[in-house]
């Protein structure tokens, strides 16, 4: 029987490269962002594994006029953090008078600390080349960047961005997307309903998605501003998740996250199954193998491990037999 690992068994050459968190947390205010990274040390505790990432926020947490110490905040939260904390930060956006500030602020002293860096408001691929200068002249070239697509312009120019090696994720930016047409869209396109139906918007969440897994990268769903309404938050979610292939989702209020991880997490049937096929593949040495009358491949393993990646990210538990495969994953290999 091979032992090897399914990851490194199962190579595709658009799979994504990365296995995020499904939750990507957001918070500005001081208070909530401490409050932001000991609930997450909560539910990685509960879940047994980290289920959302907690970015801090300078782009709309900063004051204005006080953005200089705001990143210095920022950066001392992130080094006081815990050793195993997941921790972004969304810096200004590459032309904003900050954006050099806090970059060489939070990436030069607590680089090595960050997850990932996300710029806002990334028009082109000259854009996410700016940011990787600024970056690596602060001392922090392993670092990732997330971008946050927000025009109709970065939209067209989605393939370019997802395609450089530095970009591990796109995120689409609602609101400001909805914004940039002038009127031309309304506003009931920016909430739950709209979102999902208006065919501008319904284009670009599909063009960002697209590009990603075109690239091997994690697309992102923006935020539900309804934050109170977690049953809306979850329809939301779920067709974000099965109808329009997103892997990831924002949250603005802690609220939010419970609902994200169920709305992307796998049924107990889908984990259960996963975990027959690729059992019966392990057996066979990963040869092709019938299961339940069906024929199953290379083609349908890689399926059938990313079900059980993304039940392991959510917290989901997972049967004996598959278990062991987690018990020191990671599927985060670092840059070169």
């Amino acid at each position: 029987m091979n032992a090897a690992h399914p990851r490194d068994v199962l190579l595709g050459a658009q799979a994504s490269a990365w296995a995020l968190p499904v939750c990507d947390h957001y918070s500005g205010v001081e208070a909530r962002m401490h409050k932001s990274l000991q609930l997450q040390s909560e539910l990685t505790a509960e879940f047994g594994t980290c289920v959302f990432d907690v970015t801090l926020d300078c782009e709309d947490g900063a004051p204005v006029g006080g953005e200089i110490e705001h990143a210095a905040l920022v950066t001392e939260l992130i080094l006081g953090a815990a050793a195993d904390a997941r921790v972004a930060v969304r810096v200004h956006p590459v032309d904003h008078p900050s954006f050099d500030a806090d970059v060489s602020e939070i990436a030069g002293r607590a680089g090595h600390r960050l997850r990932h860096l996300m710029v806002p408001k990334v028009e082109s691929l000259a854009d996410v080349l700016r940011a990787i200068e600024a970056v690596d002249a602060a001392g922090a070239s392993a670092l990732p960047l997330h971008v946050l697509i927000e025009s109709p312009a970065a939209v067209h120019r989605a393939f370019d961005i997802a395609a450089h090696p530095r970009v591990q994720s796109l995120s689409f930016g609602l609101m400001d997307f909805v914004s940039a047409h002038g009127g031309a869209i309304p506003a009931d396109a920016m909430g739950v309903a709209g979102q999902f139906s208006h065919p501008l918007v319904q284009r670009a969440k599909l063009a960002i998605a697209s590009a990603c897994h075109a690239h091997g990268k994690v697309p992102s769903h923006n935020v539900v501003t309804e934050f109170r309404n977690t049953d809306a938050l979850q329809i939301a979610a779920s067709r974000a998740a099965r109808e329009l292939g997103y892997t990831r989702m924002w949250s603005i209020h802690p609220d939010q996250i419970r609902p994200i991880l169920a709305a992307f997490a796998p049924s107990d049937g889908e984990v259960q199954q996963a975990a027959a096929v690729l059992s019966c593949a392990v057996a066979a040495d990963w040869a092709p193998v019938s299961v339940e009358g069906r024929l199953h491949d290379r083609a349908s393993y890689r399926f059938y491990w990313q079900v059980l990646v993304r039940a392991h990210q959510t917290g989901h538990a997972l049967p004996d037999t598959v278990a062991h495969w987690f018990q020191s994953f990671t599927a985060e290999p670092a840059l070169h």
